[in-house]
């Protein structure tokens, strides 16, 4: 971009960069409280480049680049900008140190068209917009970037891959040389995805840009950037160039060479029965129509916890959405208890199939509505909650309040919005509703995702509990230490498709690593085989 256009552009009282931004974190610590969210990491991001981070689900990725745009100040260490230690109290300085972000979740105005969106972004906006001077600046900008989008078209009307551009967009007019993407390609198809980064490693080899993104697909990163740095648990675990790094060696960084964790509570014996749990060539498609499950097959037997493991993106939400009733799959079968079954509300009823799906604020519960009417989603038309047609709120309350001393879930009363809670009381009181009865099969999603060690260990010894009464547990997650911790069995899901198996006692970590990344050392073997079967 010329120093010309780029004057011409510049908005008033706004400091104008042209060139790709170095980006040094040095020693960086971030604490909440007792838990240490990110410590001593220092990070090296050359001018021009495109820089990967990768790491599990809670590595510290989202604090680190959160430090870094200012919504949190570190506890410790320095960022330094162009060779020169900075100060970030805010986004604003962020901004005016050209530091931007793409997040994953779009936060653009629907009702407003795409060039409303940009000029609106502006620290500052007149008063009164002349618009003809705004549409000539705009379409003079727009012949100095590779991504084409329809700017006079309402932001509802985009599709999700003009969406993500539009995004990437703000942030260049914006005059951010230096970008942070946070899973930019997550509603993209493939091919849009190949095109957007393709064009943003363009930009950055122009010396027009520096990436750091934030992603889980080992595919891309192999593609497209030039370097990596790893978290785990916090702490910088590996870094280095791409061309000296493949899949399985970033794969070792994320999940490390560690010992198996010893579970909380006491593991029942092994489970000898007929499974109680079974799925058949399952295939599920993502929100783009596009295959998110694959000829999915898994059988999980009564007393046992069957454990998936894999980095986030590979289907696990699909797979879980379609074992709960929240999407419906192309093809493929589902059996409990030997009979087909939909996740219909009779079927979990009948076959006593509980869940606890991510986020379960958002979908497991009603955050409108109370705690006590939350608790009672699964029995408020049986007695004694119900009366004929007629619902018995006492009953309802006194059920509630006798859950939440069960299970320690602190509320100011059981007639509290359930959306008040803390994350961690809201996973309780789903649990009690989910486990208050006598439960045939539990299907479990990152269930301590965010949480602190205290309700971490209190959950999962709720699910062993299950467990040890005769559930059949099927636990996706993607922390590789609570599979490992749980697990009886523990399957490596890769773009959809069961591509390791292996009794846990029996876990390599060597072996599942590369596994995670796609790069099994040989044909896995069919998924719903016996019980002890491990292949790699």
């Amino acid at each position: 971009m010329s120093e010309d256009l780029m004057m011409r552009m510049k908005p008033e009282h706004e400091i104008v960069l042209d060139h790709a931004l170095e980006v040094q974190v040095t020693r960086m610590t971030k604490r909440f409280g007792s838990f240490t969210a990110l410590d001593d990491v220092s990070m090296h991001v050359t001018a021009g480049s495109f820089h990967a981070l990768l790491g599990e689900n809670g590595a510290g990725k989202s604090t680190l680049v959160k430090c870094l745009v200012g919504f949190y100040e570190p506890t410790a260490g320095q960022i330094s900008v162009d060779g020169r230690e900075r100060t970030i109290h805010s986004p604003h300085d962020s901004h005016a140190l050209g530091i931007g972000m793409v997040y994953q979740h779009f936060t653009l105005v629907p009702s407003m068209t795409a060039a409303e969106n940009l000029v609106m972004s502006r620290t500052h906006v007149p008063a009164i917009i002349n618009w003809r001077q705004e549409r000539a600046r705009l379409a003079a900008f727009m012949d100095t970037v590779p991504f084409k989008v329809p700017l006079e078209k309402p932001v509802s009307q985009l599709a999700a891959g003009e969406k993500q551009k539009l995004e990437i967009l703000k942030q260049i007019y914006l005059n951010r040389c230096f970008m942070i993407l946070d899973e930019p390609t997550s509603v993209l198809t493939p091919s849009e995805a190949d095109e957007v980064l393709g064009m943003l490693r363009d930009m950055t080899r122009a010396n027009k840009v520096t990436i750091l993104m934030i992603t889980h697909k080992f595919r891309e990163v192999m593609a497209f950037a030039d370097a990596a740095s790893v978290l785990r648990r916090g702490k910088l675990t590996g870094e280095g160039r791409i061309a000296d790094l493949a899949p399985g060696k970033l794969a070792e960084m994320m999940v490390g060479s560690r010992d198996i964790p010893q579970a909380h509570g006491t593991k029942a014996g092994t489970a000898t029965e007929e499974p109680r749990l079974s799925v058949r060539k399952l295939y599920v498609e993502d929100d783009t129509g596009l295959p998110a499950v694959e000829d999915f097959s898994i059988d999980v037997c009564p007393g046992e916890i069957v454990g998936i493991a894999g980095v986030s993106g590979n289907g696990q939400r699909e797979l879980v959405e379609a074992l709960i009733g929240q999407r419906v799959p192309v093809s493929g079968s589902v059996h409990v208890n030997g009979k087909p079954y939909s996740a219909s509300r009779g079927e979990i009823r009948l076959h006593r199939a509980f869940s606890l799906p991510e986020e379960p604020l958002r979908n497991a519960c009603v955050p409108s509505m109370s705690v006590a009417e939350n608790m009672a989603l699964r029995n408020f038309d049986q007695a004694p909650l119900a009366s004929g047609i007629w619902l018995r709120s006492g009953a309802m309350l006194e059920q509630a309040q006798r859950w939440i001393g069960e299970f320690k879930v602190k509320t100011q009363g059981a007639d509290a919005l359930i959306g008040t809670l803390s994350g961690g009381n809201v996973q309780r009181a789903v649990l009690a509703r989910e486990l208050s009865e006598s439960v045939s099969v539990l299907i479990v999603a990152n269930p301590v995702f965010g949480l602190d060690f205290a309700a971490v260990a209190e959950i999962h010894d709720r699910i062993l509990a299950a467990r040890n009464a005769g559930a059949a547990v099927l636990l996706v997650s993607e922390d590789l230490d609570e599979l490992l911790e749980l697990s009886d069995r523990l399957l490596v899901i890769f773009d959809g498709r069961i591509v390791h198996e292996t009794p846990t006692a029996k876990a390599d970590i060597s072996v599942i690593g590369p596994c995670m990344a796609g790069h099994a050392g040989t044909s896995a073997a069919p998924a719903g085989s016996s019980n002890t079967a491990e292949t790699h």
